[in-house]
């Protein structure tokens, strides 16, 4: 895989924290097939610092017994260390039972002995990195979030266009398939999409209906961009499911980089948390892999690509302020609604998507801001900031100026 280096914000989030004294442990976390193994392989290459890797994804069996050894490995890179100490990278460790209560005992150990050895963890299965984490591994790690790739990323490895981007998404390790779409398209499906849910979800926490989860995913993907009630929901679906149970699989699909069922921001919490979610997929790719669309009729179809250019816009924001406290919304009040509201804060932005050259009005922008006085309102599209620009720009530098 290409890795675009230091246009990565993890890439230099994670050479800044191994220069200093160790502090805590390093979880890089992310979904599937976003590079994370490549990321910390292509920083080992060009640094200096004593360091051993090992990783739990091969054949053989693995157990705690092999993380202790790998681990004496690294402290004997100390010994050849300078004032910097050495790194230990330790991948796919979520695979080995009882992973997390070794690391803590081998952390603290270290802790105790004054080791300098800089540890970092990263892995295929983000829920069930959390769940070891926070069992385990309270108050001594660090997240570095390693997201879907943007627009800038996908056009620096691939000289992608944004209609590429936009259709396509941000999956860096299927790239080169996009020239046969039939082939983009099963490999989607079956290598990611099947993947994620089986080994990250239906293996590590308790889905009582499968069936329904999967006909969920495929609702989001379709009405990604659109609010949804639970009721209508139950409605859609096959499976015989409640609104607990639809909102607790929408929070595991999000877990996973998949899916996002966006809040209404209403000014109140309680209000806020039950209201109607509305569905946001998190990479395009999955809206249109499983589509009855080709990348040409999509981009003919108005409304296809119009939902294409909405899912984007909020997948940056979400993707792109995951972890820093800022909160991606929505608003609506009657059929009057704002796209996506961020809320840092007591400082709030709202922001409104369009794919048309031409927006003359924008009724919903106006009544919100009669009522909550936003910071800023910005306009994406039509006549408003270039979605390319907008893409090209990090979440946070619009809610910064």
């Amino acid at each position: 895989m290409i890795l675009p280096k230091f246009r990565r914000p993890a890439f230099k989030i994670i050479h800044s924290r191994l220069q200093e004294k160790r502090k805590f442990i390093q979880v890089l976390l992310g979904p599937r097939q976003v590079g994370k193994t490549t990321l910390i392989r292509q920083f080992l290459e060009g640094n200096k610092t004593p360091q051993h890797y090992a990783s739990a994804d091969e054949p053989s069996l693995r157990d705690t017994t092999w993380i202790e050894a790998q681990w004496e490995i690294g402290r004997l890179r100390i010994k050849d260390a300078g004032k910097n100490g050495a790194i230990f990278i330790l991948d796919e460790a979520h695979k080995i039972t009882n992973w997390s209560e070794v690391v803590k005992r081998l952390w603290d150990e270290d802790t105790a002995a004054g080791r300098d050895l800089k540890v970092v963890l990263l892995g295929s299965s983000p829920l069930l990195i959390q769940k070891g984490l926070t069992e385990s591994l309270a108050g001594r790690f660090e997240l570095i979030r390693v997201t879907h790739w943007s627009f800038v990323e996908m056009k620096d490895a691939f000289g992608w266009n944004l209609d590429q981007y936009l259709y396509f998404g941000g999956y860096p390790g299927c790239a080169e398939l996009a020239s046969d779409e039939e082939r983009w398209r099963r490999y989607i499906q079956d290598s990611l999409v099947e993947t994620a849910l089986s080994r990250d979800i239906f293996l590590q926490k308790r889905v009582d209906n499968p069936a329904l989860m999967r006909q969920l995913f495929r609702l989001g993907c379709d009405y990604s961009g659109q609010i949804l009630s639970y009721q209508k929901m139950i409605g859609q679906l096959q499976g015989k499911g409640h609104t607990v149970t639809l909102a607790h699989y929408l929070e595991l699909l999000s877990g996973i980089g998949m899916v996002a069922g966006l809040q209404k921001y209403s000014g109140s919490r309680l209000r806020q948390r039950g209201s109607s979610p509305k569905l946001l997929v998190l990479n395009t790719a999955l809206m249109t892999s499983g589509a009855n669309q080709t990348y040409p009729s999509a981009r003919e179809n108005g409304d296809v690509w119009g939902r294409l250019v909405e899912s984007a816009a909020g997948a940056h924001l979400f993707n792109g302020l995951a972890g820093t406290g800022t909160e991606v919304l929505y608003w609506r009040e009657g059929n009057r609604e704002v796209d996506f509201v961020m809320k840092s804060y007591d400082r709030i932005i709202a922001l409104e998507v369009t794919s048309s050259r031409r927006k003359d009005s924008m009724p919903g922008m106006a009544l919100f801001a009669k009522e909550f006085h936003p910071a800023r309102k910005l306009l994406v599209g039509g006549q408003g900031i270039p979605l390319e620009e907008f893409l090209s720009k990090p979440a946070d530098f619009w809610l910064k100026r």
